[in-house]
This record gives C-alpha cells, sequence and structure tokens, in this order.
C-alpha cells in the first residue's frame, strides 16, 4: 500500500502517523496515494481520540520527490486530458487545503528531497522539520507546468523577488536556505524519528488544540539539533541582494535578461541559470501571473486559480512535451510551444486562467 497510516498511543490521547511509503518513486504521489491520505485525515479530523498528526516519507531518499506526473501523460493532450487534469489535481490541492486548514497539530517530518507536491504537503504542515541534507524545489517550469500545489500563496510570503526566481530557475535549497526563508522551522538529525516519536507518545495529550499545540511546541523546541554551523552554507545569504534587486519589480522579459547577465561567479547560480534558459516560456509567464494574482487572494482561491491553471496546462502541448523530454525520454531536450519569453502573448497567458466550468461545476467549490 503506497500510503500507511497508525493510530499510537499516547501517555494520553492518541498520535496519529501517516508514512508516505512509495520509496522507489521517492514518494512521487500518485492519484491513489491522495486517496487514501484524504480519507485518513477526514478520519482523523472527527476522531476525538487522535490528538496530533505526523507525515513522513519512507526510505533515505526522499520525503516526497512531487506529484507521480506519469501517471497523467497518457491522457495529455488527448480528449480527456482536461477532464482528467481536474480530477487529479483538484484531489492533490484539496489534500493540500485540508492540510493548511487541518484542525489539529500537524508535524512534516521531512528527510533529504522535497519537491513540487511534496512542498505542497509540508508547506502545509503546522511544523516543519528537516534534515540536514535537505534537497528543496519547484521545478515545475521545467516540465512546462508552473509551481503550484499552493505556491501562489507560500511562494508569495518570500521576501521580494525570492518566489519568483525560485519558480523560474526551480533552485534548488539546502537546509540553511529552507530555515532562513521560512520554509522549514526545525531541522533535525535523520536518525532521530525514533526518538521523536517516543518523545510524543510520553505526552499526555488532552483534545484541545490550543493546549496540545501549546505542548508540542515546547516539545520540539527541546530536542537536540544540528549546530548551526553544521549546516551547509547558505546559498540564498550569497545572492539574495541580487535576486532582490533584479527580480523585484519589473517586466518579467528584462528580469530574465538582467539574471542571465548577471556576472555572479557561482555553481549554484550557474545551475539557477541553466534551468532558467531550459525552462518553458508559457511556464514562466504563468509564475508571473499566478504571483501577480495570488497577492491578493485567500488560500481557498489560490487553489482554485492554480486548479484553472493545471487544467489548461493539460490541453496545451507543453506539459506533455515537458514529461516526454524530463521523464519518460529523457533527452532533456524539450520542444517548447513558444522558444523565448518576449514570444509569449498576453492573450494566450490569459487563456490559462478562464475556467473550463462554471462557478457551480468549480471541482473545488466547496472547499
Amino acid at each position: 500500500m503506497p500510503i500507511h497510516s497508525e493510530e499510537r498511543q499516547c501517555l494520553e490521547g492518541m498520535l496519529g502517523v501517516v508514512t508516505l511509503d512509495a520509496p522507489e518513486t521517492m514518494n512521487a504521489l500518485s492519484e491513489q496515494m491522495i486517496d487514501t491520505m484524504q480519507a485518513q485525515l477526514d478520519q482523523w479530523e472527527n476522531d476525538d481520540r487522535i490528538c496530533l498528526v505526523m507525515i513522513q516519507g519512507a526510505g533515505e531518499k526522499a520525503f516526497c520527490a512531487g506529484g507521480d506526473i506519469r501517471q497523467l501523460y497518457p491522457a495529455l493532450n488527448g480528449p480527456e486530458a482536461e477532464r482528467t487534469a481536474a480530477r487529479v489535481f483538484s484531489k492533490e490541492y484539496h489534500l493540500d487545503y485540508t492540510l493548511h486548514r487541518y484542525p489539529k497539530p500537524v508535524i512534516g517530518w521531512a528527510r533529504r528531497v522535497v519537491m513540487g507536491g511534496g512542498l505542497g504537503i509540508l508547506a502545509a504542515c503546522r511544523y516543519r522539520l528537516v534534515t540536514p541534507d535537505l534537497i528543496m524545489a519547484m521545478p515545475e517550469v521545467g516540465i512546462g507546468l508552473f509551481p503550484d500545489v499552493g505556491a501562489s500563496w507560500f511562494l508569495n510570503r518570500l521576501p521580494e523577488g525570492l518566489g519568483l526566481f525560485l519558480g523560474l530557475t526551480g533552485a534548488c535549497l539546502n537546509a540553511t536556505d529552507a530555515l532562513r526563508i521560512g520554509l522549514a522551522d526545525i531541522a533535525v538529525y535523520a536518525d532521530q524519528r525514533d526518538s521523536l516519536l517516543d518523545a510524543l507518545q510520553s505526552q499526555r495529550w488532552s483534545g484541545e488544540v490550543a493546549t496540545d499545540d501549546s505542548r508540542l511546541y515546547r516539545l520540539l523546541n527541546r530536542i537536540s539539533t544540528p549546530p548551526y554551523e553544521t549546516l551547509p552554507p547558505s546559498q540564498l545569504m550569497q545572492h539574495e541582494q541580487t535576486i532582490g534587486r533584479i527580480c523585484g519589480e519589473g517586466d518579467l522579459a528584462d528580469i530574465v535578461d538582467r539574471l542571465q547577465a548577471e556576472p555572479v561567479n557561482s555553481e549554484w547560480w550557474h545551475r539557477c541559470m541553466q534551468s532558467l534558459v531550459g525552462g518553458n516560456p508559457v511556464s514562466a509567464w504563468l509564475l508571473h501571473e499566478q504571483l501577480k494574482r495570488g497577492r491578493q487572494m485567500s488560500l481557498k482561491d489560490i487553489f482554485r486559480m492554480e486548479l484553472v491553471m493545471a487544467t489548461r496546462c493539460a490541453g496545451q502541448p507543453d506539459l506533455a512535451e515537458g514529461i516526454r523530454a524530463r521523464l519518460i525520454d529523457r533527452d532533456q531536450a524539450p520542444r517548447w510551444s513558444c522558444h523565448q519569453i518576449r514570444e509569449v502573448s498576453h492573450e494566450h497567458v490569459e487563456l490559462y486562467f478562464v475556467p473550463p466550468w462554471s462557478d457551480r461545476d468549480d471541482p473545488l467549490a466547496n472547499l
């Protein structure tokens, strides 16, 4: 079973533990996994015995490497492409929204790789614990999609210009970076998971959310953490002023030109620019637009907007081509519908924000 769940007895109350259990795919989220996890969270939400929840990934390689986008590939650009995408993405976004609004404290224990849909889950957890070997990214622009799973919300809450930069470049963040910008709360040793579970089970949980959350906060702040100087050096600390200066405002095409022209002698920056050059120009504009619109939106409306965007992407050729090039044939040479940022028209971008359904038929209308 790709999702394993268990209920652990504490001194008082119970702890629910969800494990993403597909290590062969780095715990990538399949539709079945999403359905199973949603059902379990719904059950625990209404179970007075369960006082808090912990989410973790199986294996040593990843918390979650994102959505299992390969499952969607056969349907793309066919007559059922948008219908299939609407079904799959609406389930994933509903799961993320559930976690954002969950009435009981949720701990995310994230080991090593956290990308795409994995970050969507982690970002929605009340407490986000990451290991020192963290690799975190939102690389969707490279497959012809856009940073989704609520990224219009959490990327907009980063320092000025940084959300745009991370989305455009798919930049890989380490544990120090994630802690620095608030995408993680605590760094933890990878071998501490069992001792944390033991500590959680040794507590008296009351079922009163505020009381339990306060107790959990104190417990997590007492656990042994890696000394800051042992964590990897922050790449963002070296470049965040440059990123803010270039990405903070202005026309997207000019921003991209300035990023590529910036004389930075850094391997990390060089990899970011390679990803920027290889990314889908349409996706870059979608990112720019979603961040602009998302600033004034509620979390619910952000997920509804992203569902429209994802559904429209499924009906266009770039997503299928990106998945083919990156994940199927692996030639790493996608042939995008537009070759340059300046080739993409405003009218074309607007099409991705037009719902293919009425308000009454919106799959996320009842969030």
